[in-house]
């Protein structure tokens, strides 16, 4: 069994999942490029509720495709299944002034909590499906956005 055409190109943000080593790393660096190139079309005051935006849209387009995806491959959570990835780096940066130093912080940020995976994001890779899949990532998103407003609060970025 194959999965639909879309599934597999959102599952794997348009192939970036098939990329080695550490799809994942991938999918989360094809993401800060392509938020700091929509970052220069949309006015800086309007990019926090661009990103949430466009972060719930990820959610819920990506939980049916790695659903549809996971269920075709016979694996649980596929590597090169990297929506999830996408999803919570987007969270990462939402309300963060776009500059190299906070994509590259953000993209640290999220990756080391989506590879520790503190409570209780372990635990919501056990929902079913492509919930558990994307949920997790989500949960390590929010770690990460949490961090980076503290920093933003004490002026780290400049703002």
């Amino acid at each position: 069994m194959t999965a639909p055409l879309w599934a597999r190109l959102v599952a794997t943000f348009f192939g970036t999942g098939r990329l080695r080593p550490g799809p994942g790393s991938w999918g989360s660096l094809a993401t800060v490029i392509v938020w700091w190139l929509l970052s220069r079309i949309i006015a800086p005051d309007r990019q926090a509720v661009a990103a949430a935006a466009l972060a719930v849209l990820v959610i819920v387009i990506g939980i049916p495709a790695a659903t549809r995806v996971a269920r075709a491959s016979g694996v649980k959570d596929p590597q090169f299944v990297v929506i999830d990835e996408v999803a919570g780096q987007l969270i990462t940066l939402i309300a963060v002034p776009v500059s190299w130093k906070s994509l590259l912080l953000g993209f640290i940020l999220f990756r080391g909590f989506d590879i520790v995976k503190p409570p209780p994001v372990r635990q919501l890779e056990r929902l079913p499906e492509g919930v558990g899949i994307v949920v997790d990532d989500v949960g390590a998103g929010l770690y990460a956005l949490a961090v980076m407003q503290v920093l933003r609060h004490f002026g780290f970025f400049g703002v």
